[in-house]
């Protein structure tokens, strides 16, 4: 009886340690990737502002077997995409516009929104443009929550850079 109330006592005692250090780890995680594309700002911000375009670079959205539901005007604040994929609903849905910078919340049932702000940004004297993707990805306070976001980076970095590579070859070859 002793051992097993010790034993207990040691599991409390790791269990507490743990969510307190977790409470350490900041509750925000910010994924930033960029590309420089040859291609006109208003051009690129075009394939932007509309979702329907993401489907000539996004690699999600090029997926033969994905049935993807635009919204009737897929262009502007409030226009949305959704598909279902691993048994989820994902829904994008576009919140914000400025000149030049996208808002896009991604939505997945039982996980965390993703605040997704896609910002194009002039090259002085030359016709390019810096294209900057930087996911915001708010966590819960749970210990197992906090010690993922450590690798969300590793976890949905490439993907980030896949969709601006795709943006960048379509926009300076079509």
């Amino acid at each position: 009886m002793r051992l097993i109330k010790g034993f207990v006592l040691a599991i409390a005692g790791l269990f507490i340690m743990i969510t307190l250090l977790s409470l350490l780890i900041p509750s925000k995680v910010m994924v930033t990737r960029g590309v420089v594309v040859s291609a006109n700002a208003k051009k690129v911000f075009a394939e932007l502002a509309n979702l329907r375009n993401w489907q000539h670079w996004q690699p999600i959205f090029k997926s033969d077997s994905l049935k993807l539901n635009f919204s009737m005007d897929s262009t502007g604040v409030n226009s949305f995409c959704e598909w279902e994929s691993g048994g989820k609903k994902n829904k994008f849905t576009i919140t914000g516009i400025k000149e030049f910078e996208i808002t896009t919340p991604l939505s997945r049932e039982g996980e965390n929104d993703v605040t997704n702000t896609i910002t194009i940004l002039p090259l002085a004297d030359s016709n390019s443009v810096q294209v900057e993707w930087r996911a915001l990805t708010k966590l819960k306070w749970y210990p197992w929550e906090k010690f993922y976001g450590i690798f969300i980076e590793k976890i949905t970095g490439q993907g980030y850079e896949d969709a601006l590579n795709g943006l960048k070859a379509y926009a300076e070859n079509h």
